[in-house]
């Protein structure tokens, strides 16, 4: 059987306010140094970063930027790029030709509109070619310190195992939890639902026996057998 959410629908606003801020200091205790792993110098180095990491490991994308970036250190650069000889260097990272065709993308858009320096604010941000909401939203919260929720797989997953969203639109789970979080703790939060999404709230085998979270979260979604200490 699978656990359903009586309690989570029955918990009222306030109440989940008070308990995602619950979440979030117990999060804050258990990772007080996440923060993101995409290696990076500046904004521009993280959003190519960003585009590279789709469906790849961070660790994948952090062993090939230090070439890409010391051939290409600039979007004006980049944007005169050879396809094939971009597709080569990032060949590792899957999926290769429709990210360099994603680089090239908003590397001349950013070169040619922006004078080769990323915009700072997310209306602006989405405009430039294969940029959504997640990836405008890890440039401003982690380069330039706008408050920012991202909503990645391992985020959407754990907010809706805790009952924080029913939704499973990104956009929609994102303005779920900045109604429940002030601003200033939405870029640490992402971060830190990252880490516990790959630590412990695994998508196959969450390890809830282990979980910080374990006597506030109403698992939702997990099958009965997945049981916490008591």
């Amino acid at each position: 059987m699978t656990r359903k959410a009586p309690a989570a629908e029955r918990e009222t606003p306030r109440a989940r306010r008070l308990r995602a801020r619950q979440i979030d200091r117990a999060l804050a205790d258990a990772y007080p140094d996440a923060w993101c792993a995409l290696r990076h110098e500046n904004a521009w180095q993280l959003l190519v970063a960003t585009i590279l990491s789709a469906q790849c490991t961070d660790e994948r994308v952090n062993a090939v930027t230090p070439t890409l970036f010391a051939r290409y250190p600039t979007p004006r650069v980049l944007a005169a790029a050879e396809p094939r000889e971009l597709e080569r260097i990032i060949h590792s990272t899957g999926f290769f030709r429709q990210k360099a065709k994603s680089l090239l993308g908003v590397a001349r858009a950013t070169a040619d509109e922006f004078g080769g320096e990323l915009p700072r604010d997310l209306a602006t941000l989405v405009t430039l070619p294969g940029i959504g909401r997640k990836t405008a939203n890890v440039v401003l919260g982690t380069a330039y310190g706008v408050p920012s929720i991202v909503v990645d797989t391992h985020v959407r997953r754990v907010a809706n195992r805790l009952g924080l969203t029913s939704e499973d639109d990104p956009t929609r789970i994102e303005m779920d939890l900045r109604a429940l979080l002030p601003a200033a703790s939405w870029t640490r939060f992402t971060h830190r639902m990252i880490h516990h999404g790959r630590r412990i709230c695994q998508a196959r085998k969450p390890a809830c026996p282990d979980c910080t979270l374990r006597r506030i979260c109403p698992r939702i979604g997990l099958p009965d057998a997945v049981k916490s200490p008591t």
